[in-house]
């Protein structure tokens, strides 16, 4: 094993500046998958279980929705809760039992809504209730994405270390090119944040900056866009 004496961070941005590989690249067909911008975890202020790394985070998911519906691609956005009973929380759900335990995010509650600063279109966009991590998991996202002909999912939220990895692993599992729009998605500490993204860039998809993910969009307008 490798050792060293540098931040996560200082790690992520040495490979970044000195990529040992090409990158995935962008599809012709892009999907945008929001994972989890939800009140738990988007509002610090309120929340132990949130976190904020970029404070323009959720302008950026929203800007890159927008494009997302001008172009007819799908958007989807997740969020996390449970029955009454927290059973289908599953082993997931047996550490602990507290208030901001994962079980006690309940459907309806304040905790499982969407951030009020996002901007989901209920006319045109899926909102999904997953339960685990990935967003794939026993969810109808795949058979979305596969009915739209989707090649490239573009996954934004939180966290970077948790449900965004998850979420883009899976996505490669099922054959996507996953993109990942570093502003865009965050974690609780910039450690995890870092490590993962390298993980991500290195291994299972491309991180690359909010400004490439919406000119890849726009060039997707229509003409008379």
């Amino acid at each position: 094993m490798i050792t060293s004496d540098k931040t996560a961070r200082e790690i992520y941005r040495a490979f970044k500046d000195k990529p040992p590989r090409p990158r995935f690249g962008f599809g012709v067909s892009p999907a945008i998958l929001n994972i989890d911008v939800q009140r738990a975890y988007t509002q610090p202020e309120i929340y132990a279980t949130a976190y904020e790394t970029h404070p323009q985070q959720i302008d950026h998911i929203n800007d890159i929705s927008a494009l997302a519906r001008k172009i007819g691609a799908p958007v989807v956005w997740t969020y996390v809760a449970f029955l009454a009973s927290g059973d289908d929380a599953c082993a997931w759900g047996i550490r602990t039992d507290t208030p901001d335990s994962i079980q006690n995010i309940k459907e309806g509650s304040d905790r499982a809504a969407l951030d009020p600063r996002a901007a989901p279109d209920p006319a045109y966009d899926m909102i999904v209730n997953k339960r685990m991590a990935s967003a794939f998991h026993e969810t109808p996202i795949n058979s979305l994405l596969t009915w739209k002909g989707v090649d490239t999912v573009i996954v934004t939220g939180g966290s970077t270390s948790g449900c965004v990895r998850a979420s883009v692993v899976d996505a490669l599992s099922h054959g996507y090119r996953a993109i990942v729009p570093e502003e865009a998605v965050s974690d609780r500490h910039e450690s995890p944040h870092f490590a993962n993204l390298y993980d991500i860039a290195a291994k299972y998809g491309d991180v690359v900056p909010v400004a490439e993910v919406l000119a890849y969009l726009k060039v997707q307008e229509p003409a008379d866009g």
